[in-house]
């Protein structure tokens, strides 16, 4: 392989990667701790899917929500929630740092 190409993968990310974007928007240090290059914003995003979808389903173990409507998923409830996103942001957070901190992603 000559030089590095990008190469990006298609990831199932919904809901969850919508709620990482928005996350991430909302905390702009997140973008500079994670930097441009593909290879890192591949890795903050597929730990960051991770993270997200094994906090929520704790928090949906561990909360009495309403019985479905149609309205809104249930991780859209449970963010309704400011502890709960609080928590989830955290693990956006702390991702962002884990992938800033490692030598193997730096540029």
């Amino acid at each position: 392989m000559k030089g590095e190409e990008e190469v990006w993968l298609p990831l199932v990310d919904e809901p969850i990667g919508t709620i990482v974007a928005q996350l991430q928007a909302a905390d702009p240090e997140i973008d500079r701790l994670v930097g441009s290059s593909p290879r890192r914003i591949l890795a903050f995003r597929t730990f960051a899917y991770i993270r997200v979808g094994m906090t929520l389903g704790e928090l949906y173990v561990e909360s009495d929500l309403p019985p479905f409507d149609g309205s809104d998923t249930w991780a859209e409830l449970l963010l309704k929630d400011p502890a709960h996103r609080v928590a989830v942001a955290a693990e956006v957070r702390k991702v962002a740092e884990e992938i800033a901190a490692d030598p193997k992603f730096a540029d």
